[in-house]
């Protein structure tokens, strides 16, 4: 099984569902879309991660989409910690079918640091209802260690590598500049590493061949069987299209038969507890 470790599907933005940003990401996105890029690529499920920019903490997209395709997705939504219920929203979150984690976002624009209530709340609440916690803090990694540290009960899933990605082109002159920092990461045995949006830090036109070596040192400090293949579609669209965030993973001679099954689906199905029972 290929399971991809992070997705977006969103509505176009109507009045119905409105956005509350317009990224540069395509019109829409939609689930059924989203299955049939899926297809096209042998993708066989997919973690959806409901998007905080065009949603905010309202997953009730996501919450239909994996309604209708429950054999495909399963979903993460973020959690506001201004919410002083918060504990309420995840323990709900627990309860409804096809969860398998929640979020939270500690970028530097977030105004927040390791010390934050709200989101220490969150984190306690997560290991009380046995959920993974998703943490985007990219650009901002030594809040993210911090808060880490501080919680070591809860399970955490760093997102797309740690690492600032762009969302349109061209790419930094130093792509991998944080490397360092996400390779101390790998000494918490609380966290796993979601390789997401890894084809958006090359310099080099497709099939990305200047990711290997960078990559090749996450690999030998996290493990394989700590690390998440995933897209992060749509947010990459400026950036490559999704065959582009697939193919070269499928393809490379980089990786053997049993390291490309643990990185593109063994790993996230471990770290989620969740398996796509498509039937093909």
């Amino acid at each position: 099984m290929i399971i991809d470790s992070q997705i977006h599907a969103y509505e176009a933005n109507t009045p119905k569902r409105p956005w509350l940003t317009t990224p540069n990401w395509p019109p829409s996105a939609t689930g059924d879309e989203m299955v049939t890029a899926m297809d096209r690529v042998g993708v066989d499920g997919a973690i959806f991660i409901s998007s905080f920019s065009m949603y905010g903490y309202d997953a009730s997209y996501a919450v239909e989409v994996q309604r209708a395709h429950p054999d495909r997705f399963a979903l993460v939504k973020p959690i506001n910690p201004d919410d002083p219920a918060a504990d309420d929203v995840v323990a709900d979150w627990k309860k409804t079918p096809g969860t398998v984690g929640i979020r939270v976002i500690l970028k530097k624009d977030s105004g927040r640091d390791a010390g934050d209530p709200g989101l220490n709340r969150i984190l306690r609440a997560a290991v009380r209802h046995d959920f993974p916690v998703n943490i985007l803090c990219w650009g901002n990694l030594d809040a993210g260690a911090a808060l880490i540290d501080r919680n070591p009960e809860t399970r955490f899933i760093l997102d797309h590598l740690g690492i600032l990605q762009p969302s349109a082109p061209p790419v930094p002159p130093e792509p991998w500049a944080d490397l360092p920092k996400v390779l101390d990461l790998a000494r918490r045995p609380n966290v796993v590493i979601k390789v997401s949006g890894a084809c958006t830090l090359s310099r080099k036109p497709y099939p990305f061949p200047d990711i290997w070596d960078p990559l090749a040192r996450v690999f030998d400090a996290w493990g394989f069987e700590r690390c998440l293949w995933g897209t992060d579609w749509t947010r990459a669209f400026a950036v490559v299209n999704y065959e582009q965030a697939v193919e070269p993973f499928r393809l490379t001679d980089r990786l053997s038969d049993s390291e490309r099954a643990m990185l593109m689906g063994g790993a996230c199905a471990k770290a989620y507890g969740w398996m796509p029972t498509v039937k093909r």
